[in-house]
């Protein structure tokens, strides 16, 4: 973590004084170096340690960086068997430090950044990757009358929205043309699942490094970085791992490793485990869903590269460095297209 000036611990001091039941001062606060989208936050006090996530400042797309989302979809869930970190208060007075905010606890654990998982034992790293099918089917199943989100994202075709939504933002925020790009997006335009009515709880961006587990155990504490989520189609989760997975080892990713080697999943075994958790037979036709989340990422990190040329980025060096990927994602979205 870096030291952050950009964050007024007075200004945030005093407003938890007034909403956040047993906050005594004083503060500090320290920035998480990773992540793109919301600035991130340890908030150290005498007695105890929080999380701050804000919006970042500058001019930014309408429909992101959600904050006020990923604070109520987490609150919806605690008690349920989706694993989150307990909320503690919404902000969402701009003035207080320049945009909006919530705040959390810590959740102390083990953060696994990358799903070759060097620093796991060996005989723990396919459990976990059979955590994360477990608790992915968990998050689509959770009860939306009974949390209270059923209204937390339009009906109606899912990847329709989706795709009209990510097309938009990539346009908003297109830089340079990207051939593979213009060839992927008429290519899921016109290739899009009929609706088969499943309408789920979605994450929008599971992966291995948007989670929290025990230090000791393969058992998450906690899933991160809810600002993605809404109601929807739950194949795009699953296609998120698998998406990551092909990805080159310098982009994270598994593409060319020994996996058995590695002790860690096979797509085939993920995909059979998140299966036999969810109660379904097979994913048919899953390379549309896997040549969509690549898609939508390849947006993601055009919008993270024009923050970065804006200088909004969170992380600049960070965001100069994922900037060029983007045609990788595309590129991994022709493949998966291709499959189908």
């Amino acid at each position: 973590m870096q030291d952050s000036a950009t964050l007024d611990t007075g200004a945030v001091a005093r407003w938890l004084t007034d909403h956040v039941e047993g906050f005594e001062g004083p503060l500090e606060a320290e920035k998480f170096a990773g992540g793109q989208s919301n600035p991130t936050y340890r908030l150290k006090t005498p007695r105890a340690s929080y999380v701050l996530r804000r919006k970042p400042p500058g001019k930014l797309l309408k429909s992101a960086h959600a904050v006020d989302r990923e604070y109520r979809v987490q609150k919806a869930l605690a008690g349920t068997a989706v694993p989150v970190a307990r909320m503690h208060a919404l902000c969402e007075d701009e003035s207080v430090i320049g945009s909006a905010f919530y705040v959390m606890e810590e959740v102390r654990g083990r953060n696994i950044g990358l799903p070759t998982m060097p620093d796991v034992a060996f005989d723990q790293r396919r459990q976990i990757n059979a955590e994360m099918a477990r608790v992915l089917a968990a998050i689509h199943g959770v009860d939306l009358q009974a949390t209270g989100l059923s209204d937390y994202g339009p009906e109606g075709n899912y990847y329709r929205r989706q795709i009209d939504r990510w097309t938009k933002q990539y346009r908003a925020t297109e830089t340079e043309v990207i051939p593979e790009m213009e060839e992927l997006i008429p290519w899921l335009d016109a290739n899009i699942p009929a609706d088969d009515g499943q309408r789920t709880l979605v994450h929008g961006d599971y992966r291995i490094d948007n989670m929290l587990f025990d230090a000791e155990a393969p058992r998450c504490l906690a899933v991160l970085d809810w600002e993605l989520s809404t109601t929807g189609h739950p194949y795009a989760d699953v296609a998120a791992v698998i998406m990551q997975w092909q990805m080159p080892e310098t982009n994270r990713g598994l593409q060319g490793l020994d996996r058995r080697a590695l002790g860690v999943m096979e797509d085939e075994d993920f995909l059979a485990a998140y299966c036999a958790e969810a109660g379904i037979s097979q994913i048919e036709r899953f390379g549309f869903y896997l040549a969509f989340t690549f898609f939508r990422m390849a947006g993601i990190i055009q919008g993270v590269k024009k923050r970065a040329l804006d200088g909004n980025a969170s992380n600049p060096a960070l965001a100069a460095k994922v900037a060029r990927t983007v045609p990788d994602f595309a590129r991994g979205g022709i493949r998966a297209a291709h499959s189908v």
